[in-house]
């Protein structure tokens, strides 16, 4: 039993996801002695949904291995590639499959959705009294991540939340940029420039028109809305958040400001086309930068608030780049005076 409290006060006693899974993962190990223990998150949209390795250990790791969060989707197996997780997944109850070794499924819910599913391959099956603790474990593993959603997260729309942001881009600047892979003539794949990190400012045109039209519970909706489609626009390493308000930041890595501009206009675009229940069309100006190695949060902010000023001030439904807008000498490198423009 002490071991059992040990590991619950290790699990509930970091506030990084990536650590918890490590740490869930590491504490079954010790528990059940298995062959292997993995965790797994489902990603990707649409028919095109891939399995990301988030935590992954075998009886002779000393340490978990994980998939970059970064890796290209093409890269990692499809769903129907482990029809075994998919059911898993689909289904929200464990699944059991013998074989060589016995291999148990659990999916791994929050209170907003399914996050994943853990894998356990033992030589036998699990007995009742294991399969207990993994579910009363996983109970403990689920309410941990709504407080951890509850305090990171926006209520209304499930981003993150500002108070996330600053830790969150410290890390990114801090990482090394991964390889891009790069398509050559002949269909094969190199790696090549390195992918930086890039922010990105989303801000609804007059969304001031909306609450007072309508009033504010379909201005509500309307951000709730275009959370979604943030999440059908981007992939699923971006980092969104919604900053307050009908302003919204993320922060992604691409290969280059060409990149990083599609990315941007895939959703600008999206948004455009979109019908909201009521309101009909809206439209989002963008402005967003590089960041850089020096960066701290809010100098790489300020720039990106600038350059979506500058759209809003010029005609907005468009994506700004800061790069771009000084060095066509549309903006001032040190100017912050936008002017007179309605902004709402």
């Amino acid at each position: 039993m002490s071991e059992v409290v040990d590991h619950l006060a290790e699990l509930t006693g970091f506030r990084d996801r990536d650590v918890l899974d490590v740490t869930l993962v590491g504490a079954l190990k010790d528990m059940l002695r298995p062959e292997r223990v993995a965790i797994y998150r489902c990603v990707g949209e649409g028919d095109d949904r891939r399995w990301l390795t988030r935590a992954h250990l075998t009886a002779q790791d000393h340490t978990a291995t994980a998939d970059p969060l970064w890796a290209d989707p093409a890269t990692l197996p499809t769903l129907a590639a482990h029809p075994e997780r998919h059911a898993c997944l689909l289904h929200q109850q464990p699944v059991f499959v013998g074989g060589p070794s016995a291999l148990s499924l659990f999916p791994l819910t929050t209170d907003r959705d399914i996050v994943g599913v853990l894998e356990i391959d033992t030589l036998q099956p699990l007995v009742p009294e294991q399969t207990r603790l993994v579910s009363s474990i996983l109970r403990v593993y689920r309410n941990f991540q709504g407080l951890l959603d509850y305090s990171e997260r926006d209520t209304l729309t499930g981003l993150l939340n500002r108070k996330t942001f600053d830790e969150a881009f410290m890390r990114s600047v801090g990482e090394p940029p991964p390889a891009a892979a790069v398509v050559t003539a002949a269909g094969g794949r190199r790696h090549g420039a390195e992918f930086g990190c890039w922010l990105g400012i989303i801000d609804i045109d007059h969304f001031k028109n909306v609450n007072d039209s309508h009033g504010h519970l379909i201005g509500d909706e309307v951000l709730l809305l275009l959370s979604r489609l943030m999440r059908t626009s981007f992939r699923f390493s971006d980092q969104l958040y919604r900053f307050g308000g009908e302003e919204f930041v993320v922060l992604m890595r691409c290969a280059s400001a060409a990149d990083a501009a599609r990315v941007l206009e895939r959703l600008r675009d999206n948004v455009q086309r979109y019908v909201f229940p009521r309101v009909g069309h809206i439209t989002v100006s963008v402005g967003f930068t590089a960041v850089r190695s020096a960066d701290t949060p809010s100098s790489a902010f300020e720039r990106a608030d600038r350059a979506v000023y500058f759209a809003k001030g010029n005609g907005r439904n468009q994506v700004a780049s800061h790069a771009e807008l000084v060095a066509s000498g549309k903006l001032a490198q040190e100017d912050t005076h936008i002017g007179d423009v309605e902004l709402f």
